[in-house]
């Protein structure tokens, strides 16, 4: 990767709630990131699927209708395997590991969450991509 593409990072945010989807991008492109939305597992995969560029990470709701977050990462990290992953939940992350829904060193933010947190969550995905690629 060059460095041009951690300098603007692309972050695929996906939430069936549209007011909060909107605000997370809103928010990350105020902070330097390049934003793409979906507001379903579809939408996203399609994204993946078709977008040119990288994808650095995706921001995903856990609860998303038909399937969960953590089903909707794997299908997007078979197509991206680089892409990295930070979940979003109203659920505690010990009871989305007990449920399968997340691996336990998966990256939960939980709802409500602040804009310092979701980014500190970013930094460090991209912190690990940025130390894996070397």
């Amino acid at each position: 990767m060059s460095e041009a593409t951690q300098e603007r990072p692309t972050v695929l945010v996906v939430d069936d709630e549209e007011d909060l989807r909107d605000i997370m991008r809103r928010m990350l492109e105020r902070r330097g990131y390049s934003t793409m939305v979906a507001g379903d597992a579809d939408q996203a995969v399609t994204l993946c699927r078709e977008h040119p560029g990288p994808i650095d990470v995706l921001v995903t709701d856990l609860g998303l209708p038909g399937v969960s977050g953590g089903d909707l990462a794997r299908s997007a990290s078979a197509l991206r395997p680089e892409m990295g992953v930070v979940y979003i939940s109203g659920l505690p992350k010990d009871i989305a590991v007990t449920k399968g829904l997340i691996a336990e060193d998966a990256l939960l933010v939980k709802k409500p969450f602040t804009s310092d947190l979701l980014l500190e969550a970013l930094r460090l995905i991209l912190a690990e991509k940025a130390a894996a690629e070397r």
